[in-house]
């Protein structure tokens, strides 16, 4: 009896969910044309194209955040903070990767979001980046170097490049296996965002079992 009672629970819980509709391009999604290489073939990769200086970009971090720290473990999650050739958000750029550089992304990342637009601080040029990281406790002379360094200056700019490759127009925006262009046209939130995102996983998933 146990067991038709737990069947017809199942049966009744499926009848009640909302059916997921089918993605549909040009709606939910554009296809990037070409194709762009991931770095790991054996993972579905999804990047996040952001700038600190966007403020829609601070309302999806919250929400992306969590979403990401959740992901299944055949799926590899990037974050890419590019500029659109702004002086003050290139800036931006090297912040997120010299913070990457010296171990302090996960303490200061959302106090940074914090900072540009609940807290009013104008962190666009390279003495205002440097002093406010200094203020959060972070080693100056570690930071300034590796903010000028290189390798940040060269990931930054080629965060710029993918952006350009992936005709990325507008961010927040999320693009899926080097494929699929998240677009959400008639999404009403950012919760929606996400359950798209995560249909076309699920997609990328299987097109990768059919080969």
């Amino acid at each position: 009896m146990s067991r038709w009672i737990g069947l017809i629970t199942l049966a009744f819980l499926a009848a009640a969910l909302p059916a997921r509709a089918e993605l549909t391009i040009g709606r939910d999604y554009v296809a990037i044309v070409p194709a762009q290489a991931t770095d790991n073939p054996a993972k579905i990769e999804v990047l996040e194209f952001f700038s600190y200086g966007c403020p829609h970009c601070s309302d999806f971090h919250p929400t992306v955040s969590k979403w990401s720290a959740a992901l299944p473990s055949d799926v590899v999650f990037k974050r890419v903070p590019i500029s659109f050739a702004r002086p003050q958000w290139a800036s931006l750029s090297q912040l997120y990767y010299a913070l990457e550089a010296t171990g302090d992304l996960a303490k200061l990342d959302g106090a940074v979001f914090q900072a540009l637009h609940q807290q009013g601080s104008k962190l666009y040029d390279d003495k205002s980046i440097i002093a406010w990281v200094t203020a959060q406790g972070v080693d100056s002379k570690k930071f300034t170097d590796a903010y000028n360094s290189f390798g940040v200056v060269s990931k930054a700019k080629r965060a710029d490049q993918l952006a350009h490759s992936y005709k990325i127009q507008g961010v927040p925006a999320l693009a899926v296996d080097g494929k699929y262009l998240m677009t959400g046209k008639e999404i009403k939130g950012y919760g929606d965002l996400i359950v798209l995102t995560d249909q076309m996983i699920d997609k990328a998933r299987s097109d990768r079992n059919k080969k």
